[in-house]
């Protein structure tokens, strides 16, 4: 079943106009959510509005949408007036430079769209996806769409275009914000982690031997208090705080991969045999 668009935009680069449409890059399986309800009458509880000043609720018809410009000052803004500002937005993707494309750090990475060509596209597309990988580059561009300009970049994957959508400079912290604590690191243990690090290496990135864990138990349990079952919430033990010897850590890390790397090699050998 071929993917549905969930929005169109036209890139512009040069004279170049190209008609594409975006596509989602895949579907996060949602998170489990519960809903409030009254434990006397079985129902949802509904959210309301508040007035902070009279405590009283307020009608959907008597409000309004502000901007706080200072301590509780609020400029409101009537419906009319919030298109005006809306208005700018030409649902356009215009490219105003090409970067090499490692030079995006990972940081910036919000989320991401395919896309792909619109109608009469095809041609341009195509040529905009060889020349950004036969040139190592990504497109760094501006994307307006629904009152908002984004700042994207535009790289090439397999045969067509993926669009990143970016963090701005101001948005992204500075590591220098987060804390850290002196310390220094010895060629022994600088060894004995790369020994680590190689035991649990694999020569590529297979997202099909992950899954979310804690989603299928908590489905899991779900199902059984459906069925009328009671749940009860077994003891977790304490984690471990203690400050151990980082080296015979690291050692017993070594040791228990490869005892670990051997007994899968055993029942590798067993389901071989059959046995």
């Amino acid at each position: 079943m071929s993917a549905r668009p969930i929005a169109a935009s036209t890139i512009s680069f040069g004279l170049v106009s190209l008609p594409v449409k975006l596509y989602s890059t895949g579907q996060s399986s949602a998170k489990v959510r519960f809903n409030w309800i009254n434990r006397e009458t079985g129902g949802r509880v509904k959210q309301q509005y508040v007035d902070v000043q009279t405590g009283k609720v307020v009608p959907r018809e008597n409000m309004i949408k502000g901007y706080e410009f200072a301590k509780d000052q609020f400029v409101t803004f009537e419906a009319d007036e919030l298109k005006a500002l809306e208005a700018q937005a030409k649902e356009t993707i215009e490219i105003a430079e090409f970067v090499p494309a490692e030079e995006i750090e990972r940081v910036y990475l919000q989320r991401a769209y395919y896309l792909g060509p619109a109608m009469g596209g095809a041609r341009a597309y195509r040529l905009l996806s060889a020349a950004l990988r036969d040139s190592g580059k990504a497109a760094v561009a501006r994307y307006s769409a629904r009152g908002k300009q984004y700042l994207v970049a535009i790289r090439p994957v397999e045969e067509g275009l993926v669009m990143e959508q970016l963090l701005y400079r101001d948005e992204v912290r500075s590591f220098e914000d987060v804390p850290l604590e002196d310390g220094s690191v010895n060629e022994a243990e600088l060894a004995l982690a790369r020994q680590l690090v190689d035991q649990a290496s694999s020569e590529s990135f297979d997202p099909g031997r992950y899954k979310d864990e804690v989603r299928e138990r908590v489905m899991a349990l779900i199902e059984r208090k459906i069925e009328g079952e009671q749940i009860t919430v077994a003891p977790v033990a304490e984690p471990d705080t203690k400050i151990i010897d980082l080296m015979e850590a690291l050692k017993a890390s070594l040791a228990g991969g490869a005892a670990e790397s051997s007994s899968d090699a055993g029942s590798s050998k067993l389901r071989a045999t059959g046995t």
